[in-house]
């Protein structure tokens, strides 16, 4: 691998990104953190290590992180079944305490922790801590899932300005379990981010959901209205889109569905000009 790249084409990509360390140091950036990059451990490491750069040049990220496959795992385990409507999944009493054991717990310290191995200093957050998220019951059917009605940004405004990551999962104080991809949406809004990016298992949004050539690089919120209706966003791309949605009309510069199964697909988002998935924008 060192001998791949001579000294001089390492300062020429070093040059390269300049112009956009110069866009993104002093911003806020928000990454919802899932899918197969949480599950691989070679992604996950590249993950951590392009957050920490990231932190490094000035960028202010904050990682917003779920868990649904280690949270049905651990109720399997523990002999609990796990019910989904709609894609939300049915949340009684003891599974919002399995839910609040293995997020704010396990997957939230284990994190923190791995940043702070790779030279960052991160500090785990829930939606329990400081109020930073309020919300009601969704549908009884449900049980304790919840809807978001208030988001308090102090408590991560705080860290970001001690100049640590924040490090947050989707959990909420009165007992209610909150969908991550809406959590990002309301936080970034909320912190008025340049830039919200949300890591999935697929190249983006595609015209054909079964050929990943088809991928849209770029689309607005009107003309993702009109994929709406053309049954091009469907099933499971149609909750991601409209929290794409939700974050811009919440004031979030830019959203991205991201490609997270692509080796450093974060810097290559953010530093270079090629991207990773679909951009979706105001208009």
């Amino acid at each position: 691998m060192n001998n791949e790249f001579t000294n001089a084409q390492r300062a020429e990509v070093l040059t390269a990104a300049l112009p956009y360390i110069k866009k993104y140091s002093g911003k806020t950036v928000v990454i919802k953190y899932g899918g197969n990059a949480m599950i691989n451990e070679e992604l996950k490491q590249q993950v951590m290590e392009d957050i920490v750069l990231l932190w490094l040049i000035g960028v202010k990220v904050v990682l917003i992180h779920g868990g649904g496959p280690e949270i049905s795992e651990t109720m399997k385990r523990l002999g609990k079944e796990s019910v989904f409507v709609n894609g939300l999944r049915v949340t009684d009493r003891e599974t919002v305490d399995i839910v609040q054991m293995v997020l704010a717990g396990k997957i939230n310290k284990t994190l923190v922790n791995l940043l702070q191995i790779k030279g960052g200093h991160a500090v785990g957050l829930s939606g329990i801590d400081g109020g930073i998220i309020e919300a009601k019951m969704k549908n009884p059917e449900l049980g304790y899932v919840g809807e978001i009605t208030r988001i308090r940004t102090q408590p991560i405004t705080d860290l970001l300005e001690k100049n640590y990551i924040p490090v947050a999962s989707d959990r909420q104080g009165n007992t209610y379990n909150i969908n991550g991809d809406t959590a990002a949406a309301y936080i970034s809004g909320a912190l008025g981010a340049e830039r919200l990016i949300m890591m999935t298992d697929i190249a983006g949004l595609l015209m054909d959901k079964d050929d990943p050539s088809t991928l849209i690089p770029q689309v607005t919120i009107s003309e993702a209205k009109k994929l709406y209706e053309s049954g091009v966003i469907s099933g499971g791309m149609i909750p991601k889109v409209d929290c794409c949605i939700e974050a811009l009309e919440h004031g979030v510069n830019n959203v991205v569905i991201m490609d997270g199964r692509i080796p450093h697909s974060i810097l290559m988002e953010l530093l270079t000009d090629e991207g990773a998935g679909t951009m979706v924008m105001k208009g």
